[in-house]
């Protein structure tokens, strides 16, 4: 899961926010907002791994927006969380 940003013609910022499985190749979730929160994140992590949709991992990066509240709601899942390493591309 990451986010990118996207530039609106009013000079504002879109984050869009996706979750890809990578063994399919296929996104399984993506969101956009204005004002990404902790809150809103695990929201939509939620909506992006409902009951019956099981992931072993869950790699993301090591931004602001990801804080324990999000770990704490992957690994309430039972869903590995695996950062990635510090200012890895």
């Amino acid at each position: 899961m990451d986010f990118f940003t996207v530039p609106t013609l009013t000079f504002g910022v879109l984050y869009c926010f996706f979750v890809i499985s990578h063994d399919r190749r296929r996104i399984l979730h993506c969101s956009v907002t204005r004002h990404p929160t902790c809150a809103w994140v695990y929201q939509q992590l939620r909506e992006a791994f409902p009951y019956d949709m099981q992931s072993k991992y869950l790699i993301f990066d090591r931004a602001a927006n990801f804080s324990e509240e999000v770990v704490s709601t992957i690994r309430g899942f039972g869903i590995e969380p695996k950062r990635t390493s510090f200012r890895s591309p």
